[in-house]
């Protein structure tokens, strides 16, 4: 039997860990387009763009720990580029690998700005080259805009800061994360960037880039106005990596293509998984929303969890997590459990500090945003897995808020 993991991410390592653990001693490949063993993609928007972080970005395993001790074949630099479900085979470059299980895990590519290619300082922000180059920037003292006041942004406009560097961030939208966390938090969050000297223009489109010698100088408004910028990050989304399933049978997401599954990870399509940035996966504890997470407490529980499934299709069980994520900005720490689509969102400032927010969907709580409240945001998951009643979480919030 062969087990085939397209995407040497966090989830593809999680795939094969799994498989390992879990007593499988068969055929293992493992497929990555970067020429990287998977490696953290965490720290390369926090604690690598500080001033003394870390010097290099290390892989999880080594490609020697991945071929002897998990017992892998390893087949990096190389991009899969088709799939025919029928003959349960994947084309890479050229060639075929057969599989008798398979999981995707091909996660997302970030979008570009259209017309940016080939602009020195201008960049996304999602791979190690990525980090790399965005580092070397700052370590310039370039004035930094971001476009999109995302996570990744966010997190971009806060490195540069920090070392004293001016930031701009450039926004569409009249509300910083609505989509993520909702208008409430979103208005807090772009409290936290004018507090910190970050610079934001909302309601403010892009209309092109200046540049000199194939280098850029500054970011074009739709105003007119040009921002002086050494450093462009677009933090403008993600597109799920799956072009090379085009034709292949896998159902695909109407709105952005990822691959759509159901609660155990599972496409309908024998032998066929997905997990990770790339699978919209139904979560029952959320009355069966497809959630699609960028979040790696997601990536790697649904990969381990897919990898299962994949091999022992008998044995699987529905999926029904709480998502969590967190990031920092400046001196902050921003946490978030559950989903923001909710009925209600409820608002408090503590009077210990920090910024609590509550979601309500039907009369349960379904989500909470804490800032600089990192003792809280574990219990406030807990709620929301036990479907705690909205009366009840309000009196929990009203207690830790004294």
């Amino acid at each position: 039997m062969t087990l085939v993991v397209v995407g040497a991410s966090l989830a593809g390592l999680r795939a094969v860990e799994a498989a390992r653990r879990d007593g499988y001693r068969g055929r293992i490949v493992l497929i990555g387009a970067e020429d990287h063993p998977p490696y953290d993609r965490l720290p390369l928007s926090k604690a690598f763009l500080d001033a003394e972080g870390p010097g290099r970005i290390d892989p999880f395993h080594s490609v020697s720990a991945l071929r002897d001790e998990l017992g892998v074949e390893l087949v990096l630099g190389a991009a899969a580029d088709g799939l025919d479900t029928t003959a349960r085979e994947v084309a890479v470059d050229g060639w075929t690998v057969p599989y008798d299980a398979l999981v995707i895990a091909t996660g997302a590519t970030a979008r570009r700005l259209p017309g940016s290619e080939g602009i020195a300082g201008v960049h996304t922000l999602r791979t190690a080259e990525d980090a790399l180059a965005v580092r070397a920037a700052l370590d310039r003292g370039a004035r930094t805009v971001v476009i999109g006041a995302g996570f990744i942004g966010s997190e971009v406009a806060a490195a540069a800061r920090k070392r004293g560097l001016p930031s701009t961030i450039v926004e569409a939208l009249d509300v910083p994360l609505t989509r993520s966390v909702g208008a409430e938090a979103g208005a807090m969050c772009a409290s936290l960037h004018r507090e910190a000297g970050t610079e934001l223009r909302l309601s403010t489109k892009v209309t092109g880039l200046e540049t000199d010698n194939g280098a850029v100088t500054g970011v074009r408004l739709a105003t007119g106005e040009v921002l002086p910028a050494d450093l462009v990050v677009a933090g403008i989304g993600v597109v799920p990596a799956t072009g090379w399933l085009a034709g292949s049978g896998v159902p695909l997401h109407e709105l952005d293509g990822g691959v759509v599954c159901d609660a155990t990870l599972a496409t309908g399509v024998p032998g066929v998984y997905a997990a990770g940035d790339v699978a919209h996966a139904e979560n029952p504890l959320f009355d069966g929303d497809l959630m699609r997470l960028e979040h790696w407490t997601n990536a790697a529980e649904q990969g381990a969890a897919a990898a299962r499934h994949a091999l022992s299709p008998e044995s699987a069980r529905a999926l029904a997590p709480v998502p969590y994520f967190w990031s920092d900005w400046y001196d902050h720490r921003i946490q978030f459990v559950g989903t923001p689509r909710a009925d209600e969102v409820v608002t408090a400032v503590p009077a210990s500090g920090g910024f609590t927010a509550l979601y309500r969907r039907g009369d349960r709580i379904v989500g909470a945003l804490t800032v600089d409240r990192p003792r809280e945001i574990m219990k406030y998951r807990r709620h929301v897995a036990g479907r705690t009643p909205w009366a009840e979480a309000l009196a929990f919030a009203a207690g830790t808020a004294a």
